[in-house]
């Protein structure tokens, strides 16, 4: 067997342990609390990680939604042909992709619009000279000042939102095995599990590094719960739904091994 086979089984039976997709969600709101209460009692000392320069944060984080539409858009097409070619049934589930980043799109402009709306414009830190013909913050901080507002945590938001999505649309590779593929595509989508199974580590290391670094508690607890919303919206309550993209054809591949087993018994 070759290495990335055991890396992918290895992969798939973590995220079939009972309860691991379901408490997955969870996680980060566990690690937000705890994480903001060591932030609050300074009892996390300063490391490579607590400075917003660190190579994973310009580099990752400050696009982890194109990472992540780069590496799942090519996961879903291909995992969702191998089960069906029909175009109404690809076009609908491909559907998930812009509307994932819609959601991603609304939610942080959102939170820029709130930071504009309730901030403003210091000459420095220490609050203490207002430039009140700076009145939001881009030009504020071109202009070398200092902007304050209620700057809800996009970091919290994002990296819990890609994780869970990412999370949902691989769901059937366990199930992928059985599909009619050929070899270059099988191991295109084996490729690309795995670099996004190490997207939400990834994702997740740098949700716990946010929480015990950045920002007030309520800033992170507010940008994570906006996650969890987008997530359990669509994945949880929408995407049951006949009108949606529906979920991602898991239970289909299931039945569809079931149907098989059966057939050759």
């Amino acid at each position: 067997m070759a290495a990335e086979d055991v890396i992918v089984d290895k992969l798939v039976s973590f995220w079939r342990i009972p309860g691991s997709k379901r408490y997955f969600p969870w996680i980060f709101l566990l690690i937000s609390v705890m994480g903001s209460l060591l932030k609050e009692l300074q009892m996390v000392p300063e490391t490579y990680f607590s400075s917003s320069r660190n190579i994973l944060n310009l580099y990752f984080v400050k696009v982890s939604w194109g990472w992540t539409l780069l590496l799942l858009t090519p996961f879903v097409l291909l995992s969702n042909s191998s089960f069906s070619r029909d175009v109404s049934f690809l076009t609908r589930r491909l559907l998930a992709l812009p509307i994932a980043t819609a959601i991603w799109y609304t939610f942080t402009e959102t939170f820029f619009y709130i930071e504009d709306a309730t901030g403003s414009c210091y000459e420095t830190t220490a609050m203490d000279v207002l430039k009140d013909e700076f009145t939001i913050k881009s030009t504020c901080r071109r202009a070398g000042f200092h902007w304050f507002g209620y700057d809800i945590s996009g970091h919290s938001f994002i990296l819990t939102y890609s994780a869970l999505f990412i999370m949902e649309e691989t769901a059937p590779m366990g199930y992928l095995k059985n599909a009619n593929m050929s070899t270059f595509p099988r191991m295109v989508l084996k490729f690309l599990y795995i670099s996004l199974n190490g997207l939400v580590f990834l994702w997740v290391w740098m949700f716990s590094c946010t929480s015990v670094y950045f920002h007030n508690p309520f800033d992170k607890l507010l940008g994570t719960l906006c996650g969890l919303l987008g997530w359990y919206g669509t994945y949880r309550v929408w995407y049951l739904k006949p009108l949606s993209p529906g979920l991602p054809p898991e239970f289909l591949y299931r039945t569809y091994t079931v149907q098989k087993v059966i057939s050759m018994s």
